[in-house]
């Protein structure tokens, strides 16, 4: 975090997702077909790290997007995904994701959860550099969302959710190039056009014991307004071996870095000249065996390397430069038992994570984690989740959270349901340690805690899923930057205890036609989502605070997709967000493609109709802005 580098909370609503199939296996990889395949949505799998359930017995609201939303969409970046999700808030700073906070259901961005593959990514210095994630969205299968608290699920700082990326396992030999362009049309001081320009490139290799695929990009350009052009570089291996008949390990490494021009992102109107570099590296290798026919056991290591370097003024780099550099170790065991009472899961976690950076000095702390979790269906169409995560933290000691979900199944595809959950996030770094002359860090923050309940109505076959769920939320220990009087330096405090209750109403349609008719693959999707957020302040000295002024209060998200003539589809999206302190505003973005066996070619609009508007801070964002591009896939 930087100059004024805030909390930016919100609440989201997103277009009701598609769901897809979870990985193949290495014996299945092999024997794919050149097409994607999608599942049934009954027969779809949600994956996490021990208890995996198919969509229509999940007892939480989860969502997905999978991979044909994801070449429908007009997106280009895995956050520009995410913001049609229902109940994420996306907070972007420029175009294609170029910085993004990322939040759910009216929590603040380091308060969400990030994975790849089960993978935590999640920076200990700010959750500003969440998503900085050295994948493309090409690598992508599916993105599961898990809305709640979830540390029963996933462990510390899945205080409001948890967002896991799916990456694509290679199904055939073969390689692929995306090349794209894409203008506001507008000119800058100088007289010229503002643009950006991407070419990604990937290939596969699948041998008869092994699977492997690789993937590099380059995006760049010169901004949409003063001082922040861009240049972004990721490269990403993901690697799958057999070992024997049953046994199976998996490696993905990658590396991105991204440098952007950071005019007003943190400190507005001061910081017109900042710049900032961030670079990620990640590499995690995981072995799967079974020790008896009913017993998984996944062992899994991994690491996370991230640098941040900021320059308040680019032109003078010795006033004002931030240089942080943490290192995340993180080494798990996970069980699967299934057994005739039901199914257990047992995970043990021990997790380090350190930082030197020129302002918050050199820090370390350590986290252990035990998680226990038991399935089972004690009459037929009941099914019951039950479990707690154990957690040891160096700085915070013991903490226990629990969490207990329960769902039945009536009249065939109609499902009741309901869970409660409890979540806890750690301050970062910055929260704890930050020097600056506008903010001023707090090593006294007690972590937040969080207690969930939700209730709700589902219903999905192989055309409809609908939704309907109400949920409440109570955050203890709230933290956010605040001060008394205006003159003063921003400083984190847990100064309130924040309650939120929110609905969501979501339907998507999938209507099955002939190949070749006018409409073939017409899916239609809508979401509504309202969140009323209340404040109990418990610090009379914080008269003014970042969240109550950046909360969103309704959000309605609609979806349009269709095959005109199988050769030709149109994708069609409206979102409109209300906040608590801002104007409402609606946009609308399309995809326009013509698709033949190896190659296709298409147009994207985002915010077509040019609406100015502000997602994070006092960043404007761009008005329209249109994206030409190719892509090819050869395959063997």
């Amino acid at each position: 975090m930087h100059f004024n580098k805030f909390m930016l909370p919100a609440v989201f609503i997103g277009s009701t997702i598609g769901l897809n199939v979870a990985q193949p296996s290495l014996a299945h990889a092999q024997q794919a077909t050149q097409q994607d395949t999608v599942k049934k949505l009954n027969e779809v799998i949600v994956k996490e790290n021990r208890l995996q359930l198919p969509f229509s017995k999940q007892n939480r609201n989860v969502w997905i997007i999978d991979r044909e939303k994801i070449k429908s969409l007009p997106a280009r970046s895995v956050s520009e995904l995410l913001s049609y999700v229902s109940g994420v808030d996306v907070r972007q700073r420029g175009p294609g994701g170029l910085q993004a906070d990322i939040s759910i259901d009216g929590g603040t961005f380091d308060q969400s959860l990030v994975l790849i593959n089960g993978i935590k990514v999640s920076d200990p210095q700010t959750g500003h550099n969440m998503m900085n994630l050295p994948i493309a969205i090409d690598d992508i299968d599916h993105i599961e969302v898990l809305r709640g608290s979830a540390s029963r699920i996933y462990g510390i700082n899945a205080l409001t959710g948890a967002i896991n990326i799916v990456t694509r396992t290679a199904q055939q030999t073969g390689v692929s190039a995306n090349v794209f362009a894409g203008s506001s049309f507008k000119d800058n001081v100088s007289g010229d056009t503002y643009y950006n320009y991407g070419v990604r490139a990937g290939g596969t290799l699948v041998l008869n014991g092994s699977s492997h695929s690789l993937s590099a990009g380059q995006e760049s350009g010169n901004g949409y307004r003063y001082n922040t052009a861009f240049n972004n570089q990721k490269v990403y291996y993901q690697g799958k071996y057999a070992v024997g008949k049953t046994d199976v390990i998996d490696v993905l490494g990658g590396y991105t870095h991204n440098n952007f021009g950071a005019n007003g992102f943190y400190s507005s109107p001061g910081d017109k000249e900042s710049e900032e570099t961030v670079k990620t590296a990640l590499a995690a290798v995981s072995y799967t065996t079974k020790l008896a026919e009913n017993w998984t056991i996944v062992p899994r290591i991994s690491y996370r390397n991230n640098v941040d370097d900021y320059l308040y003024i680019k032109q003078t780099p010795d006033k004002f430069h931030n240089h942080h550099q943490t290192n995340v170790f993180d080494a798990e065991l996970n069980n699967t038992i299934q057994t005739s009472i039901g199914t257990f899961g047992l995970g043990l976690e021990a997790r380090t994570e350190r930082i030197n950076s020129t302002n918050l000095g050199k820090r370390n702390r350590n986290n252990a984690g035990i998680f226990g979790e038991f399935k089972f269906e004690p009459v037929l169409g009941l099914l019951v989740n039950a479990g707690a995560y154990t957690n040891y933290n160096s700085d915070y000691g013991w903490q226990a959270f629990p969490g207990l979900d329960a769902g039945y199944n009536f009249y065939g595809n109609w499902r009741v349901f309901a869970n409660v959950g409890t979540g806890q996030r750690l301050p970062t770094y910055t929260d704890l340690y930050y020097k600056g002359p506008t903010n001023i860090g707090n090593d006294q923050l007690k972590p937040e805690k969080s207690k969930y309940a939700e209730g709700g109505l589902k219903y999905n076959d192989d055309r409809l899923a609908l939704n309907a769920s109400y949920f409440v939320r109570r955050i203890d220990n709230f933290i956010d930057w605040v001060k008394e009087v205006q003159t003063n330096p921003w400083q984190p405090q847990n100064f309130s205890q924040v309650n939120t209750k929110g609905f969501t109403l979501s339907g998507d349609y999938a209507l099955k036609t002939d190949d070749g008719d006018v409409l073939s693959g017409l899916r239609l999707g809508a979401s509504y989502t309202n969140l009323d957020p209340s404040f109990k302040k418990t610090l009379p000295a914080a008269v003014f605070s970042r969240y109550a002024l950046e909360s969103l209060r309704n959000q309605l998200s609609t979806t349009v997709s269709a095959d005109l003539y199988k050769q030709v589809s149109l994708t069609v999206t409206t979102r409109y967000n209300e906040r608590i302190n801002y104007k409402d505003y609606m946009t609308m973005d399309a995809r326009l493609a013509f698709n033949q066996r190896i190659y296709s070619i298409y147009a994207e609009g985002a915010n077509l109709f040019d609406v100015q508007y502000i997602e994070a801070g006092a960043v404007p964002m761009p008005g329209s802005w249109f994206t030409f591009g190719v892509k090819a896939r050869i395959t063997k």
